[in-house]
Order: C-alpha cells, then sequence, then structure tokens
C-alpha cells in the first residue's frame, strides 16, 4: 500500500520519501529492500505506460520523485515532511509505536495519518503527540488507481485537519469521503457483505462462480458504477426493497435480509425516493425527467465500455 501511495503522490508531482521502519537491518539487507520496493515501483508505472496513462519519459520522471530511505535516516527524513502516511502491518502495538517515534520527530502542525484498514484511529491517537493532527486516511488498492479515499477522523481530531487532507487528496485527484471511525469504514463493510454472499451462493450450488462474476461485472458492478447504492434505492423505490427483503428473509430464512428500521421509517415519513421527491437523498427542485436521463446516459457510456452498445435491428 505505501508504494502505491508513493506513486499516486509522485505521479501528481510531489517528492515522496518511503521510510524502512524497522531497525537493525544490516546496510545490505536495506540496499536490497529498497531495490525491490524501486523495482515495483517501476513496474507500475512501466504497465501505466504499455496501457498508455503515461509516456516513458513521464515515468522516469515520476520515480526520481521517489526515495528510499533506512531506519536512520528517518529523522532527516521526517524533518521535511508535510504530511507522513503509516503502512506498517495491521498490529496495534506495532502501529502505535511508529507512529509515536514519528510524532515526536515531525513538527506539531505536520499531518499523522494511519493507511489501517481494521483498527480504528481512537485505538492509536493515544500513542501521538498532539492528536488534533492525526486521522486515519485508507485507500484502496490499487492506490495510484482507484480514486477513492477514506477519510476517517477521531475524537481528537481538528476539522481543519480533515479539510487540509481532503484538499490535498482532491489535489492529486482522489475523491475523499468522510465517515465516522467504525469497523470496516464504508467501503469494506459493504464489500464484506457482498463477497460472503457471493462465496455462500458457491457453497449452496447457486450458481457456477464464474456465472455470479459475469453477474456482478454486467448487472451489480454495472449500474453501481453510475448509480450509488442509496441513490439506487432511491431510484427504485426505498419500498421495493423493504418487500423484497421481507420476502428473501421468509424465503431464505436468515435476518441478514432484513432491512434496517431507517427503510420503514422512510416509508412511514414518505421518503419513498424519486418519485415522491425524497428519499435517502433530497431530489426537489430538480428536473426528474433530465435527471434520469443524465445516468441513463451514463449507463450507456457503460456499455460502450463492455462492448455492448449495440445498434438496433432495422
Amino acid at each position: 500500500m505505501g508504494r502505491g501511495i508513493a506513486v499516486a503522490f509522485a505521479y501528481a508531482g510531489h517528492a515522496v520519501t518511503m521510510i524502512d521502519v524497522k531497525a537493525g537491518r544490516s546496510a545490505e539487507q536495506f540496499k536490497k529492500l529498497a531495490s525491490e520496493a524501486l523495482d515495483e515501483v517501476g513496474k507500475t508505472l512501466g504497465s501505466l505506460t504499455r496501457i498508455g496513462m503515461l509516456k516513458e519519459r513521464e515515468a522516469d520522471a515520476i520515480i526520481s520523485r521517489i526515495s528510499v530511505v533506512p531506519e536512520s535516516g528517518s529523522t532527516a527524513a521526517l524533518a521535511d515532511a508535510d504530511i507522513v502516511f503509516e503502512g506498517v502491518p495491521e498490529v496495534v502495538d506495532l502501529k502505535r509505536e511508529v507512529l509515536g517515534a514519528a510524532s515526536k520527530t515531525v513538527g506539531p502542525d505536520v499531518i499523522i495519518a494511519s493507511t489501517t484498514s481494521t483498527i480504528l484511529v481512537d485505538d492509536l491517537s493515544g500513542a501521538i503527540e498532539h492528536p488534533d493532527r492525526f486521522l486515519n486516511v485508507h485507500w484502496l488498492n490499487p492506490a495510484y488507481l482507484i480514486p477513492l479515499v477514506e477519510i476517517s477522523p477521531g475524537k481528537a481530531t481538528d476539522p481543519g485537519i480533515v479539510a487540509r487532507v481532503k484538499a490535498l487528496l482532491e489535489g492529486i485527484g482522489k475523491v475523499p469521503v468522510v465517515c465516522a471511525a467504525t469497523p470496516g469504514f464504508i467501503v469494506p463493510r459493504i464489500q464484506a457483505l457482498a463477497m460472503n454472499e457471493a462465496a455462500r451462493m458457491v457453497e449452496e450450488g447457486v450458481a457456477s462462480a464464474e456465472e455470479i462474476d459475469k453477474a456482478i461485472r454486467y448487472g451489480f458492478g454495472f449500474r453501481y458504477a453510475v448509480l450509488g447504492l442509496l441513490e439506487f434505492i432511491d431510484w427504485g423505490g426505498g419500498d421495493i426493497l423493504y418487500y423484497a427483503s421481507r420476502y428473501l428473509e421468509g424465503a431464505l430464512g436468515s435476518d441478514r435480509y432484513r432491512a434496517p428500521e431507517v427503510i420503514a421509517t422512510n416509508m412511514r415519513n414518505g421518503r419513498i425516493g424519486l418519485r415522491t421527491g425524497a428519499g435517502f437523498l433530497d431530489y426537489s427542485g430538480l428536473n426528474v425527467d433530465e435527471y434520469r436521463e443524465k445516468r441513463l446516459e451514463a449507463l450507456v457510456e457503460m456499455l460502450r465500455h463492455f462492448g455492448l452498445a449495440r445498434p438496433p435491428v432495422l
């Protein structure tokens, strides 16, 4: 993940230093590690060149902005940092040790961010000096390509720091979203449910892995690349989800399909979705026909991407 983040920032013109935080590594061991890290970055840039995102001279300029330093050089490297991203393994004590040490080295205004995908920010912030400048910034692999980055501030995080991180990420072409410090954040939490259900359907013999993945690519993923999940509920109507969920819960004998209370509450309050002017989102003052056409246009673009936009048979 750290190497992917390095590529994302270097691609956007920033100088990046990757720090080996493991103490006691010999010079020869560090040389091998640094070579492997830069080779991986080089391979990534090579792939981007071959698929047309870069020219070779541009790839050379990007990799020249990335350096790797040993633990013994961390103090000097951190002294020049504007923001520090921690990317060590998902072990609480290890992260607290690395983050705490970094917070003592950099100035009090330097932003410090973990990239953990599982640990809550408030389980780490106690190790950090000036925890008001600390938050979690969760990237999705591959970090240099996926636009979304989830920002999760802690109880002590200064809102101004959140704003600065959002601006920084937007400046390198990312799409940041802010979420509460909760297990799974947004994407991993939804993703875990979907992946487990897909695996369960293979287990139950509902369909082959190949057929399920085809259904996801051309149905599930196809639609949600254009319409957000909550927007899609509003598009069809929350009442449709409510009754479909009740049926699935009974037919499959599992409360994992039960609709949350917010669906029933929205129905009672007349917030059904597009057809009532409000659902999870507010559509008041919106030209609904124009909105629908724009979404349909985006779906047609997806058809073209998949090579499925065929002319009519006349």
